[in-house]
């Protein structure tokens, strides 16, 4: 009789542990789920990233390339209006017409260069939430994990609440809304 007692007691004490390591797994499955999307989407952004910073980087190349040229042109004018010579006028407006020609391109340039740079932080705010979104959901995963082992339930909602957090995060980046935290990515860059 004692060992049937023994039995049943021990029956309903893992009933309780089943329970909260059934709701684990589940928690796992869904944060793990969610957290690999979000590595994957993750990887396409960095990859955007890349991208505008290499135009950026090029844009400003040709910008100061340009520049150079222009500043060239400009010593070519001076010598010439130095020398004072009567048949260098024609070459003089060729050089005023360069000054000019470049200082636009240069404007344009300088615009299109600000623009990727623009690209690139408007994709680093969503790599920073998706960072954020990695960074909490391993969290609760690990929350998750001592959970199953000491079987607190209310381990288990905090580290609920931590991943459903993540996940909000992860969805917001995923539609393109700012739920950007500057503290937290200033601490954490």
């Amino acid at each position: 009789m004692a060992d049937i007692i023994d039995t049943v007691q021990e029956q309903v004490e893992n009933a309780g542990k089943n329970k909260i390591n059934s709701m684990v797994a589940v928690m796992v499955a869904i944060t793990a789920t969610f957290m690999a999307l979000c590595n994957v989407k993750d990887g396409n952004v960095v990859q955007a990233m890349s991208q505008a910073q290499a135009n950026a980087l090029n844009a400003w190349s040709y910008f100061e390339a340009k520049s150079t040229k222009q500043a060239i042109a400009e010593n070519s004018l001076e010598l010439l209006k130095l020398q004072h010579i009567p048949q260098s006028e024609s070459a003089i407006k060729n050089y005023e017409e360069k000054i000019n020609r470049y200082e636009k391109e240069k404007t344009t340039i300088k615009a299109q260069a600000e623009s990727y740079q623009k690209d690139y932080d408007a994709i680093n705010l969503f790599d920073d939430q998706f960072d954020m979104t990695d960074a909490l959901l391993t969290i609760s995963i690990a929350m998750l994990g001592i959970t199953s082992l000491t079987q607190k339930k209310w381990l288990l909602y905090f580290a609920g609440g931590v991943s459903i957090i993540g996940i909000i995060l992860g969805l917001a980046a995923f539609i393109k809304i700012s739920l950007h935290s500057d503290i937290v990515s200033k601490i954490l860059g």
